[in-house]
């Protein structure tokens, strides 16, 4: 696991002070916009686009906390320092409070900026507190922007990418449970429960889309057990994914592939074996102790973790920009530690 660490936290190393390649997401409003990656957004500025910088930050700190001894630590701190402080914080509040942003990043790298500063608020160390309260300010607007935004937001966003409502659902909430926001959390867990308690038979088998890094039936029911009570939980999967065997087989869902991993959108379906992996493995703890379908969970959990995990090689800046943050998601457990609901 050490070594595996080592190659996940050079990786993040790697990218979250490199600017090019870079694909931004950017709207012009005038001649003054047109501004290189590192002016436009002096903390986030590398790993190829903004939410992969963000996520690329939360997989060093996550790895910080893992493995504290990993030989990365002192390159990792500094450049944690470089680039999580007050005065680049300042850019990156002037940024989404400039005309036309009110959507930038919404919900997925939002999402991730959350992940971020749940990971530093959990962690009991003096350099997580700096760099906590360096993102203060940018966690506040993020915060807004998700109560801002889930009043007029009436349907679900079903898709297997940034867009999906499920994911951004899913990490936000975390984040509001562990930093005490009940006004977010109740919102989004009254939307949850309007959009998906009904639902029923998601065509798992119609997945992956060619591009799909998320699993849009696997993350559904990944976020409504953050909301329901364990026995409803139970419930509600059996009549969402009917097809779960209760065999211990892992070959009722085949993990996708990928023919070319320097194909940006191709890459995408490694991303997908690991977050189903995450999926998969949460969903099976959530079950309660002896249900039949729990064997067959996690092994189509190891199937595609083993998968995903092997495709983290970094030979290709592709996969090797992003694909170690959905890895370490995976491996260290990170979504079997969302918080509980609030009583």
């Amino acid at each position: 696991m050490t070594n595996q660490n080592q190659h996940f936290l050079q990786l993040a190393l790697d990218c979250v002070q490199r600017e090019y390649p870079n694909k931004i997401s950017h709207v012009l409003q005038s001649d003054s916009d047109a501004l290189t990656p590192r002016e436009l957004h002096p903390a986030f500025y590398g790993c190829y686009d903004w939410h992969s910088a963000v996520h690329g930050h939360w997989l060093i700190v996550r790895l910080l906390r893992e493995d504290p001894d990993n030989p990365l630590a002192e390159a990792a701190t500094a450049a944690l320092d470089a680039n999580l402080n007050a005065d680049t914080m300042i850019g990156e509040v002037a940024y989404f409070q400039g005309e036309g942003r009110a959507s930038y990043e919404r919900p997925y790298g939002l999402a991730w900026l959350l992940q971020l500063d749940m990971e530093l608020r959990e962690w009991d160390d003096p350099r997580a507190e700096r760099w906590r309260t360096a993102l203060t300010p940018l966690v506040e607007v993020v915060a807004e922007r998700y109560r801002s935004w889930l009043p007029n937001l009436l349907y679900p966003i079903r898709i297997g990418t940034h867009n999906q409502s499920a994911f951004g659902f899913a990490l936000a909430l975390d984040w509001a449970r562990t930093a005490g926001d009940e006004e977010l959390e109740v919102m989004l867990v009254e939307k949850t429960l309007s959009f998906h308690e009904g639902d029923v038979n998601c065509p798992i088998g119609y997945e992956p889309s060619g591009e799909d890094f998320l699993s849009p039936c696997l993350m559904e029911a990944d976020l409504m057990r953050r909301v329901l009570p364990q026995a409803e939980f139970a419930a509600w999967l059996t009549d969402f994914l009917p097809g779960i065997p209760t065999d211990g087989s892992a070959d009722w869902l085949e993990p996708g592939q990928v023919l070319d991993p320097s194909d940006g959108k191709l890459v995408h379906l490694d991303g997908v074996n690991l977050s189903r992996a995450w999926n998969l493995d949460a969903i099976a703890h959530a079950l309660p102790e002896g249900d039949a379908r729990i064997p067959s969970l996690l092994a189509a959990a190891q199937a595609h973790g083993e998968t995903g995990t092997a495709s983290v090689t970094g030979d290709d800046y592709a996969g090797g920009h992003w694909l170690a943050s959905f890895a370490t998601y995976y491996v260290t457990g990170r979504g079997r530690e969302a918080p509980a609901a609030s009583e």
